[in-house]
């Protein structure tokens, strides 16, 4: 399986994390307290992924994956386990008494990141986020490196490769896609034993290697989930120039092209995102500013945000741009609000992208996952939202 251009239809995807089961957030429970065994567990996890793909086709989503089921969250209100996924699969980490969330971050000036308080959309909005309720329920505790890294995950990647691997061939899903994380995004904790920031994220580039190498191997796309790369211009203050901010992200791309070494451009897509809380998002930085360095990526395709009110508009800065021979994925329905876009939106926002990147380049997909930012039953309805809009954009540009 790779990515491909459109033939005779837009195909359609999603960003990657989707509402759990009940099932299986209990399962992820007993498990967590020694209730549930191993085999037990993994007899619960297949049959959740089976459904989970296999809802998917339903719906005519035709690049499918897991839902992230193997990213472990306890709670349908956790939406970072895109992040901490990584925390039990990495060696070299642990929990260290008396590290505040905000040494976690590095100090402000020069480039470096602040933490989420500091952001300028929430000084900007001081009192609105004052009162946000983020419903983020995950355990609120990061670890902090204080050995050497090491990959110790290989068990988990390929129970997330193989059940994903059959769920998808008994649902005759057209293709499929696994979410890892970037050596960017998977820095942004605590360092106590790196000596350098170049050191730090390229031991983290060599971790995911691994992980990204057992599901490229397995003939399976890898989405590289990286919100760091667009979201982290709002944790720096004062504000940079623009030129200052793609020097401050030129290491991060160069950690992930390395941790790609060896791995076909064709079975990646890279997602960037300005992060997914709902707030203002007024200190977004434009994507016309960031674009041209996604071209510097070793990666077959782009999946971002292009639906929602801060973004949508975007889609005119794909005009004239040469994609050398990348595919995009265009949200088109949106995570960040409960209103369920109509079909023929998402078949007008879907023409729009074709008359600017050609149809055969363009994927209909979200803006963000779903999982933990709406309600089950609203999640669903994008989805079939989504693909009725790609069948409608279908019959008007490939008929």
């Amino acid at each position: 399986m790779a990515i491909t251009q459109n033939t005779d239809h837009f195909q359609s995807t999603h960003v990657g994390s989707l509402p759990r089961s009940e099932r299986l957030l209990q399962a992820n429970k007993d498990r967590r307290a020694g209730a549930l065994s191993d085999t037990n567990f993994l007899n619960v996890f297949t049959e959740e992924v089976d459904a989970i793909v296999a809802r998917q086709a339903e719906v005519g989503v035709s690049i499918v994956n897991d839902g992230e089921y193997g990213h472990t969250t306890v709670s349908n209100s956790d939406y970072g386990s895109w992040w901490t996924y990584s925390f039990e699969r990495t060696g070299g980490l642990e929990i260290v008494e008396g590290i505040t969330p905000e040494e976690l971050f590095k100090t402000p000036g020069n480039g470096r990141l602040n933490d989420f308080g500091i952001r300028r959309d929430w000084n900007k909005f001081a009192d609105f986020y004052s009162t946000l309720n983020l419903r983020n329920e995950n355990d609120g505790v990061f670890p902090v490196a204080t050995g050497e890294l090491s990959y110790i995950g290989q068990d988990e990647v390929q129970r997330d490769i193989s059940t994903l691997k059959s769920a998808a061939q008994k649902a005759d899903a057209q293709d499929a896609f696994v979410a890892a994380l970037s050596p960017g995004s998977a820095a942004r904790i605590g360092n106590k034993f790196y000596a350098t920031d170049e050191e730090w994220i390229y031991a983290w580039a060599d971790v995911l290697h691994e992980e990204y190498k057992a599901i490229a191997d397995a003939g399976l796309t890898i989405q590289i989930d990286d919100p760091s790369f667009a979201e982290a211009w709002d944790q720096l203050v004062p504000e940079p120039t623009v030129d200052e901010y793609l020097k401050f992200t030129q290491l991060a791309l160069e950690a992930l092209n390395y941790a790609l070494k060896d791995i076909p451009q064709n079975q990646v897509r890279y997602h960037l995102c300005w992060g997914s809380w709902h707030g203002p998002h007024t200190t977004d930085i434009e994507l016309k500013h960031i674009q041209k360095a996604l071209f510097g990526l070793n990666v077959g395709g782009y999946t971002f945000e292009a639906a929602n009110a801060r973004h949508a508009h975007e889609w005119k800065v794909w005009e004239g741009v040469d994609l050398e021979g990348t595919i995009l994925y265009p949200g088109l329905v949106s995570h960040s609000t409960n209103v369920v876009e109509h079909p023929e939106l998402v078949a007008q926002r879907l023409e729009q992208f074709a008359s600017v990147a050609g149809k055969e380049n363009v994927v209909a997909s979200t803006d963000c996952s779903l999982g933990g930012r709406l309600h089950e039953d609203i999640a669903w309805a994008k989805l079939s939202a989504l693909t009725e809009g790609a069948r409608i954009a279908s019959e008007k540009l490939f008929s």
